[in-house]
């Protein structure tokens, strides 16, 4: 068993006091340790404080987030117009160079007569369309002036257009022949 604690020597008053003084300031302790654990208001606002800084925090986070991927996001759609307008370019210089030489061939397989013809044609049409032009009123002229300029500006159609008829004009009398 236990055997009781050896008895001290009794405490001189000051020690009494010491002891009385540290006692107080324990309880003293306990007591505002306490106070604080029952004063509900104080520590639910003390939580709510903890939260709405854990909500800001958060929301900045988030923010910072989104802000980046919308980042991301219009880097890549511009760098895909970017490949789309390139590949789209690309295609069209091809179809061009293709239209080209499809006239070229054609022009090539044409025989020498039909050429001269064709420049024959070509000047006769020119005289006309100067003689047409000097008695057409003005009206007219301003309308003849749109086609031609939008000839001009689809050129390439039009002699690939071109070219397709010649195709098929010399199909058809190599067939008959």
């Amino acid at each position: 068993m236990s055997k009781p604690p050896p008895e001290k020597a009794p405490a001189t008053p000051e020690e009494l006091r010491e002891q009385v003084e540290h006692t107080r300031t324990e309880l003293g302790h306990t007591v505002e340790a306490l106070a604080a654990k029952a004063d509900v208001k104080a520590r639910a606002g003390e939580k709510a404080a903890e939260v709405k800084e854990q909500a800001g925090a958060k929301a900045t986070e988030v923010k910072e987030q989104a802000a980046a991927k919308a980042t991301e996001v219009k880097e890549q759609a511009a760098a895909k117009a970017t490949e789309v307008k390139e590949q789209a370019a690309a295609k069209a210089d091809q179809f061009k160079a293709k239209a080209a030489e499809a006239v070229h061939q054609v022009q090539d397989r044409v025989p020498e007569p039909v050429r001269d013809k064709a420049a024959q044609a070509r000047t006769k049409a020119a005289d006309a369309v100067h003689q047409v032009q000097e008695k057409a009123p003005e009206p007219v002229r301003e309308k003849a002036a749109q086609g031609a300029r939008a000839a001009r500006d689809h050129r390439t159609l039009l002699l690939a257009a071109a070219a397709g008829i010649a195709v098929v004009w010399l199909a058809r009398r190599g067939s008959k022949a």
